[in-house]
């Protein structure tokens, strides 16, 4: 993505960073900021939580989002709920179509009970946040339920969730304002056990703006 299709979207650029496979990312949406995530080379799963950046016990809630928007997948208008009822962001573009905010992230432990004994020890997105939360004070108590962007997870007729190949292209983004000073925490998802990052996971690309006045 050029400096030129970012001008169209942003009137000031505050960050803009690639984020290395397999790796953690943090960093503060003021309110009425932009965040872009880009999927660079496709299919990567992009696991994220949010917080109020004045007081970290306000955190995203997967449950009274799901139950104020009526449906179980996120995109194009959906606001992030927290679970003192407010909206933390919102959803304002997207090339995806639809992100899950049902599977939850990977770890250790259900790396072992899914793929087996020997997959224990390799890294997951909850060892990802945990380091990153750290940073803010914050321990494993404050990992609640994330949204997994770009990660596709069909919920059969039986109500059994699916991992399936992801449904983003190269350079498939989605964006979203900050209604309120907002802490992102994103893991970029080191899993190559499922087809959630292709079996490869790869870099993405963040940034944060001021949004052009339209």
């Amino acid at each position: 993505m050029s400096e030129h299709d970012l001008s169209k979207i942003f009137s000031n650029i505050v960050l803009d960073q690639h984020v290395a496979a397999r790796t953690p990312w943090s960093g503060l949406v003021r309110k009425g900021q932009v965040i872009r995530i880009i999927d660079l080379k496709s299919q990567q799963a992009v696991d994220a939580l949010f917080y109020n950046a004045h007081a970290y016990h306000e955190r995203y809630s997967a449950q009274d989002t799901l139950l104020n928007q009526g449906s179980a997948y996120i995109g194009k208008g959906t606001g992030l709920y927290s679970n003192e009822g407010n909206v933390l962001m919102t959803v304002v573009d997207d090339t995806c179509g639809r992100h899950d905010t049902l599977a939850g992230a990977c770890s250790c432990e259900s790396n072992t009970v899914r793929f087996g004994h020997e997959t224990r020890y390799m890294h997951s997105c909850r060892e990802n946040f945990l380091l990153e939360v750290e940073k803010y004070g914050m321990s494993k108590r404050d990992i609640v339920n994330n949204v997994n962007f770009f990660m596709n997870v069909p919920v059969l007729q039986n109500g059994e969730l699916v991992i399936d190949d992801g449904l983003s292209d190269p350079g498939g983004y989605v964006d979203l304002r900050a209604e309120m000073d907002t802490l992102v925490v994103i893991s970029n998802c080191p899993q190559v056990n499922n087809p959630c990052n292709g079996f490869v996971p790869t870099p993405i690309r963040v940034v944060i703006g001021d949004p052009v006045s339209i």
